[in-house]
């Protein structure tokens, strides 16, 4: 039995031929069914109704974390429990100009002649939707052996990992635990960064719109974005960051002595590096020509300086959406511009034990300014816990100068490395025999769900794999497919390999 169609119906031509089959046609089932973060009811309820009626027990706890069981196969009843762990939503991020809706829309993905699967103008959901995928297909092979599995679908990972901080301890009965939401084929994971997110909120000043102003729009768009975890290091623009930069200068151009600022928004989620940024100005009529030429000049600067990470930046001048009639208060924005101008963005600092990984880094991803009120979100990422703290307390600190309330808020654990996992062992020496070379041992600046897991369940032996993934939460993600299979072959190897390796249950 496969995965019924859902109600928007499944347009699966991309997947015709690819192996192994019942991977693609899950996923395909996956592209189809909307699944934002915390917007999961949906696919949940289809993957329940479908483990169902195969006669697996399902469960969904509190949170909304599906978990479904699958007996062992004859003969490795005694073999060690399983779980096969992923996450149910996708970060939802387009290119500016695409109509998809993410709430009622399915993924289109595209099949590139250079053996990659892609989404061209949105997100894909490879991330984690093949680990679903993956676990599903598991669950629906009776030919496979394996031992006792349970298949873990976590909610709102992207968007805070609710669903693992929800997850109760006494719920999993398995030792051992297959984290499936790995980005490069080849590396185990044995560790990643924990995580805070800190999130700022100040009341506005609006003023009406000065007399003789008029109103217009400065876009700063076309960066690449990303992994707020595994793209922070490699320099890519933040256009929030950006543009504040050029408003700031603007404001203090003599020849600009009348421009003010009515809004600013930039970004869509918090552990996706901003891809674009919108002020909505008012200046008198006559200034309009200068502002345009001082943004050809801020145009060709950063060009200069982002040219080779950013290629397609642009600046413009264009017509306001929704032109507005009030602007913030002068000491309002002198506040937001000064303070989101001073914070930090980044690298904060590189690991001392393990080599070539950031330890601490931070990523200032969501504005929306208005001028009754202003929000910013920053997400910072450690190694350490105390890192984590230290830095979020510095933001916190920054905004205090100007009375700003900034809540620090959903923390969360980083996932410590035990190299001497005996689950590691196996990997590895499965992963030898197959593919006749070595794999390597990584430890992750991006947030897994292991960590909190691990914390809840003292003990247990975590590894995680997957296929290679690339612009995660960027408009164009995109899979290698024969990384897909490999994967999964790894995956179905070591489940064989870990029969009589010890006790089903805790």
């Amino acid at each position: 039995m496969t995965l019924t169609t859902p109600a928007n119906a499944i347009d699966d031509a991309f997947i015709q031929g690819l192996t192994p089959a019942a991977v693609w046609r899950h996923f395909a089932v996956l592209c189809a069914i909307p699944r934002p973060s915390k917007q999961e009811r949906a696919v949940r309820e289809h993957l329940q109704q479908w483990a169902q009626a195969r006669g697996l027990a399902t469960e969904v706890d509190a949170t909304g974390n599906l978990l479904v069981r699958k007996p062992a196969s004859p003969g490795y009843e005694g073999a060690p429990g399983v779980v096969l762990q992923g996450h149910l939503d996708m970060v939802c991020q387009k290119n500016g100009d695409s109509a998809h809706d993410f709430t009622r829309d399915p993924i289109r993905p595209v099949r590139r002649d250079d053996g990659w699967l892609q989404a061209p103008d949105t997100t894909l959901g490879a991330d984690n939707g093949l680990g679903v995928a993956m676990a599903l297909a598991v669950l629906e092979d009776e030919a496979l052996p394996h031992g006792p599995i349970e298949a873990l679908f976590t909610i709102d990972e992207e968007a805070g990992m609710g669903g693992a901080h929800g997850l109760q301890p006494g719920v999993l009965q398995g030792r051992l635990m297959l984290n499936l939401d790995t980005e490069e084929w080849g590396e185990f994971y044995l560790g990643c960064a924990g995580g805070v997110d800190v999130n700022v909120a100040r009341p506005g000043q609006a003023e009406p719109l000065p007399v003789g102003h008029t109103v217009h729009r400065i876009a700063l768009r076309g960066l690449r974005g990303g992994h707020s975890g595994v793209n922070i290091h490699e320099e890519r623009g933040n256009a929030i960051k950006l543009l504040v930069r050029v408003l700031i200068a603007l404001t203090q151009d003599e020849a600009l002595s009348g421009l003010r600022l009515s809004t600013l928004q930039g970004g869509t989620a918090r552990n996706a590096l901003p891809r674009e940024a919108y002020a909505t100005v008012a200046l008198p009529v006559d200034d309009v020509p200068t502002l345009k030429a001082r943004l050809d000049q801020w145009q060709a600067l950063l060009q200069g300086e982002l040219g080779q990470v950013e290629p397609r930046l642009a600046l413009v001048l264009e017509a306001a959406p929704h032109p507005s009639t009030q602007v913030l208060s002068l000491p309002e924005q002198a506040v937001w511009l000064r303070t989101l101008h001073a914070a930090p963005h980044g690298v904060r600092r590189m690991s001392q034990s393990v080599p070539g990984v950031v330890e601490t880094s931070n990523n200032l991803g969501m504005v929306e300014l208005t001028p009754e009120a202003g929000s910013c979100n920053f997400m910072v990422r450690s190694l350490l816990d105390s890192g984590a703290l230290a830095l979020s307390d510095e933001i916190v600190s920054l905004w205090a100068l100007s009375g700003t309330a900034a809540e620090v808020a959903g923390h969360y654990p980083g996932w410590t490395p035990n190299p001497a996992s005996p689950l590691l062992a196996t990997c590895q020496t499965v992963y030898r025999r197959k593919f006749a070379e070595d794999s390597h041992v990584q430890v992750i600046h991006a947030g897994l769900e292991c960590g909190i897991i691990a914390a809840k369940y003292p003990g247990m032996d975590i590894v995680s794999f997957g296929p290679t993934i690339r612009g995660a939460h960027a408009p164009g993600e995109s899979v290698e497919i024969a990384s897909v299979e490999r994967t999964w072959h790894l995956l179905t190897a070591i489940l064989a390999e870990l029969k009589g390796q010890g006790p089903t249950h805790r």
